[in-house]
């Protein structure tokens, strides 16, 4: 693995054929969930979502920096961000990595497609807990 950090002007994903950890925060954060609540989330977006990375069981959507902070928890959902007490990291995949298994694109960084409104993930991925977990306290933590 590399260590990259986005250039200053605009971030694209690595290049290459290395996965690349870069850190979180600068130009996006990250909302990483389980597979089965991923995939009911995906259906439940449709076109509105943006770009997502995949690993053999989990999902991670990019989402605007900050955005995320005051969200009530969700049960198996995790927002990666780095905050001024310590720095977050995550693997990315080469732009071209689009297949598993291992990390891969799910859904590729393109136009009109980069980061997921942050509200809108919030509330899918509260309806996929719900499912996936039962309604009430059981979909929260």
């Amino acid at each position: 693995m590399m260590f990259a950090q986005p250039a200053p002007d605009a971030w694209t994903p690595p290049r290459g054929n290395d996965v690349e950890v870069v850190e979180v925060g600068h130009y996006w954060d990250a909302v990483r969930a389980p597979k089965a609540m991923g995939e009911r989330a995906l259906d439940l977006l449709g076109k509105q979502g943006g770009a997502v990375i995949a690993d053999y069981s989990t999902m991670y959507w990019l989402i605007s920096p900050g955005t995320a902070h005051y969200w009530q928890f969700i049960r198996q959902v995790q927002v990666l961000t780095t905050t001024t007490a310590e720095l977050t990291y995550m693997g990315v995949p080469p732009g071209h990595c689009r297949k598993g298994p291992g990390l891969h694109w799910h859904i590729p960084v393109g136009p009109n497609r980069y980061l997921t409104d942050a509200e809108q993930l919030r509330q899918t991925l509260l309806l996929a807990a719900v499912v996936e977990f039962g309604s009430g306290e059981e979909a929260i933590q």
